[in-house]
């Protein structure tokens, strides 16, 4: 009998069974929730004790219930959650399930959260600080939210389906919602503090990038040399890190260049380059960073 391209019953299962979207085991779920919790609730804070009682706005769809709360007289919960929910359905059918339950649960706690928190008097009454503090806060909060899987804005997702349908990146399509809210602000509030409230944008997203990629940021490291051997011997000794050797070919000339790949942490860059300089002063090098390292055997090796 001629060999076919129809697998057997058992094998369309296996398959099956791979591609399709694993369990998270309770110790995982476990994990998520704390985090989220404490991520919304860090949020909480930075509204309600800094941002908010000093007429600060933060962007997204929690700049529109600021505004929308100050200018009603109603609850900020009551707008941050009603405002998200329908991108948490979008949310649902374009990405996936987990990541919009994770994101209704933040939404929930934040709501909860701010509503507590607003009978509780404003810790500083000077609007740089409270700008600066409160970018810090809610910065890490939503940077702990996003790394547990979640959001606490509906605005990435609307960039996401505009970005399907417009000639601008995702991290375009927001700056331009945000800078649309934050001068809104102005209207609102005053001018003052729509220049307060991008000041406490900014601070917040810088944390944001702090909290997701962590304070030892790591980076990629490619280089191409003639002494390539020479290099990742000394890289491996004096640094402590694995390299791992691939074989490319010049484009233009045709031979083949022996190429290392590495991973370090920014305060090894300097040593680095120092290494590479010593072997080869015309070595091709590049350096980019990375959001996050996983298995393999990134963790470095001392060298005694």
């Amino acid at each position: 009998m001629p060999e076919t391209d129809v697998k057997s019953g058992a094998e369309q299962q296996y398959l099956l069974e791979k591609i399709q979207h694993k369990k998270l085991p309770k110790r995982k779920i476990f994990q998520r929730i704390i985090l989220i919790t404490i991520g919304a609730m860090l949020v909480g804070v930075g509204l309600e004790i800094f941002l908010v009682p000093n007429n600060v706005v933060d962007g997204g769809i929690t700049g529109i219930s600021i505004m929308l709360s100050y200018l009603t007289g109603w609850k900020l919960g009551i707008f941050i959650f009603l405002l998200n929910s329908p991108f948490v359905f979008i949310g649902y059918k374009q990405i996936g399930k987990t990541f919009a339950f994770s994101t209704l649960y933040g939404i929930f706690v934040l709501s909860i959260s701010t509503a507590l928190l607003h009978p509780v008097p404003a810790f500083t009454q000077d609007i740089l600080l409270a700008a600066v503090f409160g970018g810090i806060i809610l910065g890490m909060g939503v940077g702990i939210v996003i790394r547990a899987g979640g959001s606490l804005d509906g605005t990435e997702i609307l960039a996401i389906l505009f970005n399907n349908k417009l000639p601008f990146s995702v991290g375009e399509i927001i700056m331009f919602f945000n800078l649309f809210i934050l001068g809104s602000a102005g209207f609102v509030f005053s001018w003052d503090r729509a220049m307060y409230s991008l000041i406490a944008y900014f601070v917040a997203s810088k944390t944001i990038d702090t909290t997701i990629t962590g304070l030892d940021e790591s980076k990629s490291v490619w280089i191409i040399s003639e002494n390539a051997s020479q290099i990742g011997e000394a890289i491996m000794n004096r640094l402590g890190r694995g390299v791992t050797y691939m074989v490319g070919e010049g484009a233009y000339s045709g031979e083949d260049k022996k190429v290392i790949f590495c991973v370090i942490n920014r305060l090894e860059e300097a040593k680095l380059k120092e290494i590479v300089s010593d072997f080869d002063d015309n070595a091709f090098l590049a350096v980019a960073d990375i959001a996050e390292v996983r298995g393999g055997r990134f963790k470095k090796k001392y060298i005694h």
